[in-house]
C-alpha cells in the first residue's frame, strides 16, 4: 500500500536521534496512559486543525487513535460514532484470525503445514485433486491457496459464499486453479476456513479460543464476533473490537508477541507474519494476515474495508488506529503527517495548542447544527402507504415512510428472513435520529427530498460499518430504489409498487 510507505518516508526526514524500542515501562492491560502530542513529537495545534478539516471535508472516519511509546497522543471520535461501543473490524479480523492459528500452532494443537482437507474428514469435498490435497493452513493464512477466488467485482466469490447455505462447504468445493504457494489472490473465503480449522483442532470456537488465549491476556473484554450459518465465527471479517483494544493488537506486535510476563504468540510468528510471504504484484505484499509495503517493510498494517486499520511503525514505537464507515487512509494521511514536528525529542509544552485540540475533539464529536426541514413536496402523500418490492439484494420486501409535517419521519420496513423491523425515526433536519440496532449497536437515519419526486435516505449502522445512501424515486404508484453502500463498490437497484 503506497500510502503507508509514503507515511514512513515522510516521517524519516523529520526525525532526529530515533528512540530505540525497549521493554515497556507498563502494559496497557487495564488501559492506556495518556501523553501530550508535544511529548511525542506532534504538534497539538496542527492535530486540532487536522481533525477539524476531516470533519469539514465530510470524511467518513469514525475514530483516530495515535499511540507512541505506549501513551495516547490523540484519541478522537467523530459523530455519529462516540467510541463507547465496539466497532466492526472488517478484514482486520484476518490479522486476528491468523494470530489465533499461530497460537494454536504454538500450543501443538495444529501444524501450519498440515493439509487443509485433513481438518474436514467427515466432509465430501468436490474437485479434490492432488493440488487441493497439498493446500496447507500456511497457504490459507498467506492468501496463496490457489483456490478459484476473486476479489474483483466487490469480492464476487465472497458474496457467492455468503449467499450459500454452507460457507465452509462452498469454499472447500472450489476448484484449485493455481499451484498452492505460488500465486496471491485476496480470498476472504479461504481465510474463513481458518475458523473451522481452528475449531476442529482445538474443540473451541474462534471466539472461545480467542478469549482464553489472546483477548483476556491483553485485557480485551468487550468482543462481538458473528458466525456463519453453521455457527463458525467468520474467519475473514465480522469481529468487533474497541479502538483501544485494536491498538493492543498493534502493541503486542511492537513487543514481538510478548505481553507482561508471558509470550502470547511466538516471536517467530510475529516476525514472519509481517514479512512478505507472497508477492501480490501491487505496492504492498502480504505476510500472514498483515500487509507490508514493498518499498518499506519497516511499516506494516492490518487493513479492513471502510477505513479500519492498525498501522504499526516499530522503529518509532508508533501505532495508528482508525475506524470508519467508508473512507481511504490517503484522505487523512497528508493531514496527519503535517502534524509531525520532531519525533526524536520532546517538544516544549503547548498549552494553547492543547486547548485548541480539546476544543476540536469536542466539536467533531457533536452532531451538526439542525437545519429547518424543507416543506414536504406533493409526493410526500406517500406517507403511510406501503410499497412492496421485487426480490433484491438488500432483502427489502416492504417499506413505508410516515411523514407528519415535522422534522422527523418514521421508517417501517420488512426484510426477507427477518420480518417486520421496529419502526425507526428519520431526521429531516440533517441530524441522525439514533436508535439501537443489531447487537445493541447504534443505528442512525436521516433523509431529505432531493427534488419533488426523490427522497434520499441515509441509513447508517455506524459501528457495524454499514452505511447506505438510498434514493427512492416516486413515479405514480411505482418506486425505483437505488442504494449505494459507501464501503462497497457495487450498489443495488430495484423497483416496487404501492400495496393494493
Amino acid at each position: 500500500m503506497a500510502v503507508l510507505a509514503l507515511l514512513i518516508v515522510l516521517f524519516i526526514p523529520q526525525l532526529q536521534s530515533p528512540e530505540k524500542s525497549s521493554k515497556p515501562e507498563y502494559w496497557p492491560t487495564l488501559g492506556w496512559r495518556n501523553g501530550t502530542p508535544e511529548e511525542h513529537g506532534f504538534n497539538s495545534s496542527g492535530l486540532a486543525d487536522a481533525l477539524l478539516t476531516m470533519r469539514e471535508r465530510n470524511i467518513n472516519i469514525h475514530s483516530l487513535l495515535v499511540i507512541r511509546n505506549g501513551e495516547v497522543v490523540v484519541d478522537a471520535y467523530f459523530y455519529p460514532y462516540n467510541g463507547t461501543t465496539v466497532h466492526d473490524q472488517a478484514s482486520v479480523t484476518k490479522s486476528v484470525m491468523t494470530t489465533l492459528i499461530a497460537i494454536a500452532a504454538d500450543q501443538g494443537k495444529l501444524k501450519l503445514d498440515e493439509p487443509m482437507v485433513s481438518f474436514f474428514p467427515d466432509r465430501i469435498i468436490l474437485n479434490r485433486d492432488a493440488r487441493k490435497e497439498s493446500i496447507t493452513v500456511r497457504h490459507l493464512a498467506s492468501m496463496s491457496s490457489g483456490l478459484d477466488c476473486t476479489s474483483e467485482r466487490d469480492e464476487a466469490t465472497l458474496n457467492e459464499m455468503m449467499a450459500s447455505p454452507d460457507w465452509v462447504q462452498f469454499t472447500l468445493d472450489r476448484k484449485v486453479v493455481w499451484e498452492p504457494g505460488t500465486h496471491f489472490v485476496y480470498c476472504s473465503p479461504g481465510l474463513h476456513l481458518l475458523s473451522p480449522i481452528l475449531q476442529n483442532a482445538t474443540g473451541m470456537t474462534a471466539l472461545e479460543f480467542g478469549r482464553r488465549n489472546l483477548f483476556e491476556p491483553l485485557g480485551i473484554r468487550d468482543v462481538i464476533w458473528t458466525t456463519d450459518p453453521q455457527g463458525y465465527n467468520v474467519g475473514s471479517a465480522e469481529l468487533f473490537l474497541h479502538p483501544h483494544d485494536m491498538a493492543k493488537i498493534g502493541y503486542l506486535w511492537l513487543n514481538k508477541g510478548q505481553w507482561e510476563d508471558g509470550q502470547v504468540v511466538s516471536r517467530d510468528w510475529v516476525e514472519k507474519s509481517v514479512m512478505a510471504q507472497i508477492d501480490t504484484g501491487g505496492d504492498d505484499d502480504y505476510g500472514y494476515g498483515w500487509w507490508v509495503p514493498e518499498s518499506d517493510p519497516a511499516l506494516y498494517s492490518a487493513i479492513g474495508r471502510g477505513g479500519q486499520r492498525i498501522i504499526v511503525v516499530p522503529e518509532w514505537n508508533l501505532i495508528v488506529v482508525t475506524t470508519g464507515g467508508g473512507f481511504d487512509f490517503d484522505e487523512i494521511e497528508p493531514l496527519l503527517t503535517a502534524t509531525i514536528m520532531d519525533m526524536g525529542k520532546t517538544l516544549p509544552a503547548n498549552q494553547e495548542g492543547m486547548a485548541k485540540l480539546e476544543a476540536a475533539l469536542n466539536i467533531i464529536s457533536q452532531p451538526p447544527a439542525p437545519r429547518q426541514a424543507a416543506p414536504l413536496p406533493q409526493k410526500a402523500n406517500i406517507s403511510g402507504k406501503t410499497f412492496i418490492f421485487e426480490p433484491n439484494t438488500l432483502k427489502v420486501e416492504k417499506l413505508r415512510i410516515d411523514f407528519n409535517g415535522s422534522e422527523e419521519a418514521v421508517l417501517n420496513i420488512t426484510l426477507t428472513g427477518r420480518g417486520q423491523m421496529p419502526p425507526r425515526p428519520v431526521g429531516l433536519d440533517g441530524v441522525y435520529r439514533l436508535s439501537k440496532g443489531d447487537y445493541n449497536l447504534p443505528l442512525g437515519q436521516r433523509g431529505y427530498w432531493a427534488d419533488a419526486d426523490t427522497f434520499v435516505l441515509e441509513y447508517d449502522e455506524i459501528a457495524r460499518n454499514i452505511h447506505f445512501i438510498i434514493r427512492m424515486h416516486i413515479e405514480g404508484d411505482r418506486a425505483v430504489v437505488e442504494a449505494l453502500q459507501t464501503a462497497h463498490e457495487i450498489g443495488a437497484k430495484f423497483e416496487g409498487r404501492l400495496e393494493e
